[in-house]
């Protein structure tokens, strides 16, 4: 049984979500805005987010960058009323893993959340695995081959955020708001460093994955065949 976090100001879209969600056999705890989703989120036991965007205090584009740079292997799912590609990317950018508009019917809401869980396979708390790494998001450790690894900080959690979904393609922009927050002044150049420092630890022939440069577009893990 997985624990749900059910954030939106709105007590009815959340009873709603909940009942739906509690039916499918998921425990959930609610929330009314992203400031008390981040609380949740730091007390433990959070296995995936259902977020709605627009909220006091602190919204869902925020919130969601909060949890995926602090907990990059707990899925997201955003609800909005907006429908625009252009609000969609922003989410995807800002580490979001699934997106429904309102209204929804909420057998696709529980379809969704359960995909999500079996592709981060369990949880926030669940090691991700891809090639020959075991990537322990709780423990922040690396292992491959019998060898555990203890990466700086900003290199572990871009590795996790390329990591929790192999084939995704993430953008300079997303991955540098996401790992480093909006309040950071350095540039795009950062994560090209980063990046290629993660290449060097961990080269296709040991690791079983590579990370594909796309041009103009930014970054994907791709695990070796």
């Amino acid at each position: 049984m997985a624990t749900i976090l059910v954030v939106d100001d709105d007590p009815h879209i959340r009873e709603l979500v909940s009942h739906f969600l509690t039916q499918a056999g998921h425990a959930v705890v609610e929330a009314e805005d992203g400031i008390a989703a981040l609380d949740r989120v730091a007390s433990g036991g959070i296995d995936l987010a259902v977020l709605d965007v627009m909220m006091p205090r602190l919204d869902g584009w925020q919130a969601c960058k909060r949890i995926k740079a602090s907990n990059p292997g707990m899925p997201v799912l955003l609800l909005t009323a907006r429908g625009e590609t252009s609000q969609k990317v922003r989410g995807f950018d800002l580490g979001a893993d699934d997106y429904l508009v309102k209204p929804f019917e909420p057998a696709e809401l529980v379809v969704r959340v359960r995909a999500l869980l079996r592709r981060f396979t369990g949880g926030g708390d669940a090691p991700l695995r891809v090639g020959r790494l075991v990537i322990d998001v709780k423990g922040w450790t690396v292992s491959s081959g019998g060898e555990t690894l203890t990466l700086p900080r900003k290199e572990f959690e871009l590795l996790a955020a390329l990591a929790s979904q192999p084939g995704r393609t993430f953008t300079r922009d997303g991955l540098l708001s996401a790992v480093w927050g909006d309040e950071f002044e350095g540039t795009e150049r950062t994560v090209d460093v980063h990046i290629n420092r993660l290449r060097d630890r961990f080269p296709p022939e040991r690791s079983g994955l590579r990370i594909e440069t796309l041009r103009g577009l930014g970054y994907r893990l791709v695990e070796e065949a």
